[in-house]
């Protein structure tokens, strides 16, 4: 019985997160869940009070894969600068798959306005996050101000994502990747 629980749960939130990331919070009401689902509404609110409750249990499920991914794709390279460059690489792919619609952190941030909001802290700590990941990677480059470069760094990649997204620029992530390169040689 628990497998079917953690099935039906997990279909839940899958389906929510595909439904978020495609529309966004707003236009994913409880009769779309439903009906892309297969999941009865009775069921979906045994597990989850509100819509909100859906949404953020479903960008926590997406901020963990992301991450996950992100950092096994990256961490493919040999160097920690080679790591760094690789970021840009990796987000370009991303940016190219089908069905990339930017940042779903970006996006549902963007939707929420009070910034106290669950879904908007969970978006900060996704971007939290990244920039730990990417300062992990420049402490390992022994320079004398890792914390400022893993910064500029994070403004490169989120800059990268929304020139995607917002032009259709996925070349961004090359231009991205240069100056990164600017600031490997400079610092």
């Amino acid at each position: 019985m628990n497998k079917t629980i953690t099935d039906t749960r997990e279909k839940i939130l899958a389906t929510a997160e595909q439904l978020i990331y495609q529309n966004g919070i707003h236009a994913t009401g409880m009769d779309l869940l439903v009906r892309t689902s297969g999941v009865a509404r009775k069921s979906i609110y045994r597990y989850f009070v509100t819509k909100d409750d859906i949404a953020e249990a479903a960008l926590k499920a997406r901020d963990i894969r992301w991450m996950y991914w992100f950092k096994t794709e990256c961490n493919k390279a040999d160097t920690p600068q080679d790591r760094i460059l690789s970021m840009f690489t990796v987000l370009k792919g991303w940016f190219e798959s089908d069905g990339f619609r930017g940042c779903a952190f970006i996006n549902t941030a963007g939707e929420v306005g009070d910034p106290e909001s669950p879904i908007r802290q969970l978006a900060k700590l996704h971007k939290e996050k990244l920039l730990e990941y990417t300062l992990e990677l420049t402490e390992q480059l022994n320079i004398g101000q890792p914390q400022a470069l893993a910064k500029q760094l994070l403004v490169l990649i989120e800059g990268a994502i929304t020139m995607a997204r917002v032009m259709g620029d996925y070349s961004a992530a090359d231009s991205a990747r240069e100056v990164a390169q600017m600031l490997l040689k400079q610092a």
